[in-house]
């Protein structure tokens, strides 16, 4: 058996000290969803390093906020673009300002869990089709830029693809992804949703890899953001995510914790040159097992086939190749 990659750091080390002693001037990284929760910290973490950081989001008061926040200490330039990751015209227009700008660092963290019932403007169901789709338009048509990022640095770029232990609850259901002909769930969703998000990073890695660019997948762990907007509190109790007077249970870490393992796929060194990988604790994640259910990966979320299988469809559903 392989060993698994590590990085020197704890499961709770903070995206500060994580990015420590890289001088990331002259990188340039996008970070979808960086407004909020753990995006903001990845951000400002890869900026104080001195990156130059372009936070990808819908909703411009919250990312003139986050912008004006992260300036504050940030070492590399900190902007903001508008993406709403639910519209592939909104994911087209976004690729097109960017243009032909060399790229570093794509972080693709934003993402919907657990909503009810509801589609994109393209049709799709929504936390398929912002979580993963969106994602894979984004990721396709900022390819181009990753590789001359590559040429252009001598370094590896890299695509961290957001995924989460969530990915146990559901596999990618390749007859009925959208909910159009068996009752939703919105645990099956999100689970599907992040099983997608794993297989990306494999499927983009392997097409890319040879060209300078490698994709990892990370769960971040469990932390209290806006994501949860769609879960009511008597939930939260009941999943055992919050005890009886509405406090974490352990285990649950901060926004700059969770932000951690992300600056880690994006900046350490122990993982120079590998993807198609499964990442979470600023480690490589072990199998699942039952014992432990908050951690490790299925093989369903890094399985070759169906990362093929599932690049196809979203060729077809987007309209884009590579």
């Amino acid at each position: 058996m392989v060993d698994r990659i590590k990085s020197p750091f704890g499961a709770f080390t903070d995206a500060r000290a994580v990015v420590a002693g890289h001088d990331l001037t002259g990188k340039v990284a996008i970070v979808t969803g960086g407004a909020t929760g753990i995006g903001v910290e990845t951000a400002r973490a890869l900026a104080e390093a001195g990156a130059e950081v372009v936070i990808a989001v819908r909703k411009p008061d919250l990312a003139e906020a986050a912008v004006a926040d992260i300036r504050k200490t940030a070492k590399g330039e900190v902007s903001w673009s508008m993406l709403d990751l639910s519209s592939f015209k909104s994911i087209r227009a976004f690729a097109e300002r960017w243009g032909d700008r060399p790229l570093n660092i794509l972080i693709n963290n934003a993402g919907v869990m657990a909503c009810p019932l509801a589609y994109t403007e393209d049709g799709l169901e929504m936390q398929i089709g912002t979580n993963h789709f969106g994602h894979f338009l984004l990721s396709v048509l900022l390819a181009p830029n990753l590789v001359a990022g590559a040429r252009q640095s001598g370094k590896t770029s890299r695509l961290v693809s957001l995924s989460s232990i969530g990915h146990r609850r559901a596999p990618m259901n390749f007859d009925d992804p959208h909910f159009r002909s068996h009752p939703y769930e919105k645990w099956e969703s999100y689970g599907q949703a992040k099983t997608a998000n794993a297989l990306f990073a494999v499927g983009f890695n392997r097409r890319f890899k040879d060209q300078g660019v490698t994709a990892n997948a990370v769960m971040p762990g469990g932390i209290f953001t806006p994501l949860q907007r769609h879960l009511p509190i008597e939930e939260q109790k009941a999943m055992g995510w919050l005890d009886d007077d509405g406090k974490p249970r352990a285990g649950f870490k901060t926004p700059e914790q969770g932000a951690s393992t992300s600056v880690w796929a994006a900046v350490g060194d122990e993982l120079e040159g590998r993807g198609g990988l499964y990442l979470e604790d600023l480690a490589q994640a072990a199998p699942w097992v039952k014992d432990h259910p908050w951690a490790g990966v299925m093989p369903h979320a890094l399985d070759p086939e169906a990362a093929e299988r599932l690049w196809t469809l979203s060729v077809e559903t987007t309209g884009a190749g590579a």
